[in-house]
């Protein structure tokens, strides 16, 4: 069987923004147009107002999230050995181990979900309990499979009936059975008419004639007066009285509570280590609905399929889902500088110095010949004018105005228009937490020894930024300790005076701020006149400043 064509996940970076999301789907529906269909769109983290009004707007749900691409269990290969039915016979059972080289096999009930597990041991358990002689009726044993594990045939009696009561014996001579033969017994017997007339009377619930031998019609009539039934088998007492026992059902020997499963989803990492410290050796596969999927093995977790990830708006690993090392990279879109991400092996590169991600895309929509639907145009328009403020900001290049331009003529949107109607449902500060408003555009950066973030809200009102303002700043230490971070920088951004708050916090973070931009900042905040890109005006100083002050130090 061909092996199943592997699905691209083209993501963007966490904490996404509207360029980061629109990017995602609009280079995955071009890729579905010149490849297989293979390309999904995914998101890293939850979505900003900004962004869900975009997709709301033009008519696209959220892509799926995803927090990882560490190989999962659904990247393996897993041994797709069947569940089994309760009822099965542990003899049955047995043989099917043997057949199919596997030790343990799954119990499933008539939807799929795993109800038990039996392994080689449990059946070798059963065998040994040669002193359980009520084993059979305990567990309410079919007749068919006493049968089917004798290799017998019914002469008297119903197949699906059960032996409710009594014990397993062998009828030897009437003086021998007179004090050890119960109603309900099933009693293993060969050719001797007495021998079988006496079982019959003493009220056995089962014959089992060994031997293929003869039945005489009276014990077949007195058996049916008696509600007696009649097995017979082509195999000897010895065999017949080891085997008996094996007609179980694998419900009454199975393993029900603390089995060790894993989910289609769980790490490669996580079941190794679970693994390494089991004695046993195959492991049950639940899928996503739940339902029995198959085994694993610990040789099975050896050859891994990589997760095929395209990553758009970001080459930095701090800003990259986890696992990213594990995954195979197939391309890099981005505009920003060249970060922190390693390949493996060479892979498509493309960074461009222009104000947007859907900048680029724009083109190679063009370079492929792949017409833009109008939908997909809306998506690529709303993220150049958020990433360039509506052109306002210095990373903005002709590309990226030429680009919405275009666009907007493809999806009929009036540009200013538009952007007014994006940016204030941004803005919208109604029912949200200062870690919402805080997350809603965040990075991390790196230089050397040093780390810190960076945030970034555009607003169109001086009402709706200082609301801005006064929900993240008692936050700020809250978000420094989990994100492990010495210092944080935050722009709240005026898009029409095309000047930023500069929110700072961390030890020695405005003196920073101080040698970077040359102000002096006050209460934590410093006003920064034209500069509105994170980008372009204030990482570089930032990361000049920080250098300085390492080689200084």
């Amino acid at each position: 069987m061909p092996e199943a064509i592997r699905k691209v996940n083209v993501i963007g970076h966490l904490h996404p923004d509207t360029d980061s999301i629109c990017a995602a789907i609009s280079y995955a529906y071009l890729k579905n147009q010149i490849d297989e269909p293979i390309y999904e769109a995914r998101r890293a983290g939850a979505l900003n107002r900004e962004t869900t009004f975009v997709l709301k707007h033009f008519g696209f749900d959220e892509p799926p999230l995803i927090t990882s691409v560490t190989p999962q269990i659904k990247d393996i290969v897993v041994q797709k050995q069947p569940g089994i039915d309760a009822e099965m016979s542990l003899f049955a059972a047995w043989n099917m181990m043997q057949d199919t080289k596997v030790d343990t096999l799954c119990i499933t009930d008539e939807d799929k979900h795993l109800v038990g597990l039996i392994a080689v041991k449990d059946v070798a358990n059963a065998n040994m309990d040669i002193f359980d002689t009520a084993m059979l009726s305990e567990a309410q044993t079919s007749y068919k499979n006493i049968i089917e594990t004798l290799n017998g045939s019914l002469l008297l009696g119903d197949p699906n009936g059960r032996m409710a009561k009594g014990n397993v014996r062998v009828g030897t001579t009437p003086e021998m059975m007179e004090d050890t033969i119960k109603a309900g017994d099933i009693v293993l017997v060969t050719n001797r008419y007495e021998t079988q007339q006496f079982a019959v009377e003493c009220d056995a619930g089962c014959l089992v004639i060994c031997c293929g031998a003869n039945v005489s019609k009276r014990v077949i009539a007195s058996a049916e007066r008696h509600g007696c039934a009649i097995i017979t088998t082509p195999y000897d007492t010895f065999a017949a009285a080891r085997l008996i026992g094996m007609s179980v059902p694998v419900r009454a020997r199975m393993l029900r509570k603390g089995i060790l499963q894993f989910s289609v989803n769980t790490s490669v990492d996580d079941a190794r280590k679970i693994m390494a410290k089991s004695r046993h050796r195959f492991f049950p596969v639940i899928d996503e609905d739940g339902s029995y999927f198959g085994l694993v093995s610990s040789p099975n977790l050896i050859n891994i399929k990589r997760k095929h990830v395209i990553l758009v708006d970001h080459s930095e690993r701090s800003q990259a889902v986890d696992g990213l090392e594990q995954a195979e990279i197939m391309e890099i879109l981005d505009h920003h500088r060249i970060g922190t991400i390693e390949t493996n092996a060479p892979v498509y590169y493309r960074a461009e110095p222009v104000g947007c991600t859907c900048t680029i895309i724009h083109s190679a929509y063009a370079e492929a010949g792949v017409e833009i639907p109008p939908k997909i145009a809306g998506l690529m328009l709303s993220a150049i004018l958020s990433d360039t403020l509506t052109f306002r900001s210095p990373t903005c290049t002709a590309r990226d105005r030429h680009a919405a331009e275009e666009l907007a003529k493809i999806c009929g949107e009036d540009i200013e228009a538009y952007a007014d109607s994006m940016f204030e449902a941004g803005a919208d500060l109604t029912g949200r937490t200062a870690e919402e408003v805080f997350h809603q555009d965040f990075k991390v950066f790196s230089r050397g020894n040093a780390k810190f973030g960076v945030g970034q809200g555009s607003y169109m009102t001086k009402n709706s930024r200082e609301a801005a303002e006064g929900l993240v700043r008692p936050f700020l230490a809250e978000a420094a300790k989990a994100e492990e971070l010495p210092m944080i920088f935050y722009m709240f951004t005026d898009v029409k005076s095309q000047s930023t708050d500069l929110m700072i916090y961390g030890n020695g973070a405005e003196n920073v701020v101080a040698q970077a931009f040359g102000v002096k900042p006050k209460d934590g905040m410093a006003l920064l006149k034209g500069i509105v890109s994170r980008k372009k005006q204030i990482i570089p100083p930032i990361m000049a400043t920080l250098q300085k002050i390492d080689e200084d130090a």
